[in-house]
């Protein structure tokens, strides 16, 4: 009983913005990629760096 409801409480939990961007920039298919999509992030939010 206790797993399903830690399974549904892991499924309703929303990932924090460090989350998100590693996955973003796990996502990049090339250093080059990765590159533009740190720029990207740092652009985003100046003064919150990539969150990590």
């Amino acid at each position: 009983m206790f797993a399903t409801l830690k399974r549904a409480a892991k499924a309703l939990r929303v990932p924090s913005q460090a989350e998100l961007d590693l996955a973003y920039l796990n996502e990049a298919g090339d250093r080059y990629d990765l590159e533009a999509r740190e720029r990207n992030l740092t652009r985003r939010a100046p003064n919150r760096g990539l969150g990590l």
